[in-house]
């Protein structure tokens, strides 16, 4: 049984150390556990409990946002400065890195395009590359960094762009892989228009 509740405070332990919960009182904790498995009054009410631990939660998240959001908006301020790097009106910033010699797409059209997207950490979270096919999709059922960025290419070209938060997947991100307001990074080559 102490091999059981050690191995069960680990559990939970590191559940907690993945929410950010690092300053946690032990004391308190234990005592609640406590007061839970032999059925005391608990010093909290399980609704008081839950809305204690939901806005915790809320607020560690709003924090991350606003740190990714700085993050991003710094990445984007940095990168606009380099060298071959020009930036839209709409925040939209590009690289050529090969130029193209066929047509240019439409936002209604459908494309054909090999591309890799990463977070401003360098972490790849999509490749077609490493899927080893390219994806075809319609310009105007993606973000709106890439139907306004793919528009400027001709078809063969390769570009990569610097899309902000707000042209990407916005305040909520997606899935697990794109945190919220985070500025993204894609390498985009234009094989045809469909």
């Amino acid at each position: 049984m102490e091999k059981l509740s050690y191995a069960l405070g680990m559990v939970i332990g590191h559940n907690l150390k993945g929410m950010n919960v690092t300053n946690l009182n032990s004391a308190d904790f234990a005592q609640a556990v406590a007061d839970v498995l032999a059925g005391e009054k608990t010093a909290l009410t399980d609704d008081e409990a839950q809305t204690t631990v939901s806005t915790f939660l809320q607020q560690q998240q709003e924090e991350q946002s606003k740190a990714a959001r700085a993050e991003g908006e710094a990445f984007l301020a940095e990168n606009a400065k380099k060298e071959g790097v020009t930036v839209l009106p709409s925040g939209l910033q590009y690289t050529v890195l090969r130029e193209g010699e066929g047509r240019k797409p439409a936002a209604t059209d459908s494309v054909k395009c090999h591309y890799e997207g990463t977070l401003t950490n360098g972490t790849v979270f999509d490749s077609s590359y490493r899927r080893g096919e390219p994806a075809t999709f319609p310009l105007n059922g993606v973000i709106a960094g890439w139907t306004e960025g793919v528009q400027l290419m001709a078809e063969g070209a390769k570009y990569r762009f610097f899309i902000p938060y707000n042209l990407a997947y916005g305040e909520r991100g997606a899935g697990q892989s794109i945190p919220p307001y985070a500025a993204l990074i894609f390498d985009v080559e234009l094989i045809e228009i469909l």
